[in-house]
């Protein structure tokens, strides 16, 4: 049943059920970027799909009586999620693209889309796809941009595709690198593709804090044209807390500047670094706390002083700005019990007990961060974990076989409405 967009209000204990747009009407909404400008302002309000998962289930939820799940699921659809462009022929994702864009210009809102076609997408693992060439794939991302025209819009691009580039996917998975170059000349040709729109705000997907080392994201981002991007984005589809993403990301913003910038013996190396990992300031001497342990935030002070001592205090206006995924990570990470699990246990995929984060803005109040976002649909499975188990294809933390990667999973999407940090409400905005 295909129902338009339902917005949802509490009044005392009861559940009452409004009919109309879930946007702000043009009279009240606030105005988003500024004409012919790739800035992002904190006034910005982010388009809210009337279409979207959670407000089907809270429609289903409301005719089977459950009452609880309705409004659960009307609240998580009452705020901006960003929409995933993943396959079609060039005409198909022009024509969805610019549908979604002035769709959202009627509302005088933003929307935040994901470009997510990059060939050798995922390593072939749980969200395996892409364009199966790369002259395929700019075709695709060209049309893309042209969808966009001259229409506000956020653009998250290829989320992966640096972190996990195919040189990384194994020891035979490119031989020769012509494969890795063939994707930072696909990345370079998306990003000049997007920046001639005149509206829209790009961010090249850097991965998260637990990845790459700053140095070597750092090194990719500039050969993958970072610079001519608004920035880069972090903690896509991931559980990893706020705050440990805007410090990674204030040292990968540094790094950009320090070996491109900063002083002279610097110039062209982001790999002199120091990272969430190892700090040439730390004593390193195997003495608890005296080196940098990428799960012991409360020895990134070691980090801290590298960039003190090294990059000092760059201009503002030379610093590169990144915006932050929240959709999940209102727990943070999650932490299997020791020897649970004697293979990887993929704390990233579909990772229980956790709960939504920040809510979305562009008021973050972080210098660096231009907009905590919801990137990852909430609610949308990761892929059919099995926890590394040989042979096993039951998710063990949930006794089933997970949805596939992309799949609606309304327990899932009620289960990080409840433990959301903090707890979730209705989107204000919307009344």
């Amino acid at each position: 049943m295909r129902i338009p967009l339902l917005r949802w209000a509490l009044a005392a204990s009861a559940l009452t059920l409004l009919l109309g747009a879930a946007a702000p009407s043009p009279a009240s909404a606030a105005a988003g970027p500024a004409p012919d400008s790739h800035t992002l302002p904190t006034n910005t309000r982010f388009f809210v799909d009337p279409d979207g998962d959670a407000a089907h289930q809270a429609v289903t939820d409301l005719l089977r009586g459950d009452f609880a799940g309705a409004t659960s699921m009307a609240k998580l659809a009452s705020w901006p999620e960003a929409a995933w462009f993943t396959d079609g022929t060039p005409a198909q994702v022009e024509s969805r693209v610019r549908d979604l864009v002035r769709r959202a210009e009627r509302t005088r809102t933003v929307p935040v889309l994901v470009a997510y076609n990059i060939p050798l997408r995922d390593c072939s693992q749980y969200s395996s796809g892409g364009a199966q060439s790369d002259a395929e794939y700019q075709a695709w991302i060209s049309a893309f941009a042209r969808g966009l025209g001259r229409s506000k819009a956020v653009v998250v691009l290829e989320p992966d595709g640096l972190a996990n580039l195919p040189s990384d996917c194994g020891p035979d998975s490119d031989p020769t690198g012509a494969i890795t170059a063939g994707r930072f000349a696909d990345l370079n040709h998306a990003i000049d593709a997007l920046g001639r729109q005149p509206n829209s705000v790009v961010y090249l997907d850097a991965g998260n804090s637990h990845w790459r080392s700053v140095g070597d994201i750092a090194q990719r981002l500039l050969q993958a044209g970072v610079t001519r991007t608004q920035g880069f984005s972090l903690n896509v589809s991931n559980y990893l807390a706020t705050d440990l993403s805007t410090h990674y990301g204030s040292w990968v913003s540094q790094c950009l500047w320090f070996a491109t910038e900063g002083p002279d013996w610097a110039r062209g190396h982001p790999d002199w670094c120091a990272s969430q990992y190892y700090s040439p300031s730390a004593p390193n001497d195997g003495q608890p706390g005296n080196s940098v342990n990428v799960d012991d935030p409360s020895t990134w002070h070691w980090t801290d002083q590298w960039f003190e001592q090294n990059v000092g205090s760059p201009p503002a206006q030379g610093l590169t700005h990144f915006v932050v995924d929240t959709s999940r990570n209102g727990r943070g990470a999650w932490t299997p019990p020791p020897g649970k699990y004697s293979g990887d246990p993929q704390t990233w995929c579909n990772a229980p007990g956790r709960g939504i984060g920040d809510r979305p803005t562009a008021n973050t109040r972080v210098p660096l961060v231009d907009a905590y976002l919801w990137i990852k649909t909430v609610g949308q499975s990761d892929g059919q974990c099995n926890r590394s188990i040989p042979g096993g294809t039951i998710d063990p933390e949930y006794g089933i076989v997970d949805p596939a990667a992309g799949v609606w999973w309304p327990e899932q999407a009620k289960s990080l409405v409840r433990n959301a940090n903090p707890a979730l409400e209705f989107n204000t905005a919307l009344r």
